[in-house]
């Protein structure tokens, strides 16, 4: 028995008519055309790359701004590599198509309202986000879609829970 590369590999089946080279010039052109690592056209292309890296700065510069970044910098904050985490990954949902989805806690949405909603993000956001983070103590198996979902439903319970916070440590819980 011969031990084999498993990627990208077409089943033997029971034809035994097919010899190593027809099979390995077979798995060539499968791998060219479907590699997961290839770097596609659009970044590989100097002058539509340029154009796709002048875009993703543009929208961290606008999503920095909106959450006010510079206050994030300060010593006080240790957090400054969760804010970045977190102005990476909505970068990336801005440079999708609009006609595309994102599936936030469990249920597609349109990616155009998931920008939408993101663009919104202010800096009592991104604090809210990074003080729910710290307070997890439950595991999180896909940590990108739980930021995902994080983000997009830190506007809605954010006055809310503040709220609470206040009321618990004003009036005692009981």
């Amino acid at each position: 028995m011969k031990i084999t590369n498993q990627e990208f590999r077409k089943s033997k089946s029971n034809d035994t008519d097919i010899n190593d080279t027809e099979l390995n010039e077979n798995e060539n052109s499968e791998t060219e055309s479907i590699h997961p690592y290839l770097i596609p056209s659009h970044l590989s292309d100097p002058v539509a790359g340029s154009d796709v890296i002048e875009e993703m700065e543009a929208y961290r510069n606008a999503i920095r701004e909106n959450i006010s970044y510079e206050c994030f910098q300060d010593r006080r904050y240790h957090c400054l590599e969760e804010v970045d985490e977190l102005v990476e990954l909505i970068v990336e949902v801005m440079m999708m198509p609009d006609n595309s989805t994102l599936r936030i806690a469990g249920v597609e949405k349109p990616a155009a309202v998931v920008k939408n909603r993101f663009m919104k993000l202010g800096q009592m956001h991104i604090e809210y986000i990074l003080t729910c983070l710290r307070a997890n103590t439950s595991k999180v198996g896909n940590i990108k879609s739980y930021l995902l979902t994080v983000l997009y439903n830190a506007p809605m319970p954010m006055s809310s829970y503040y709220a609470a916070e206040v009321n618990h440590d004003l009036f005692g819980s009981g």
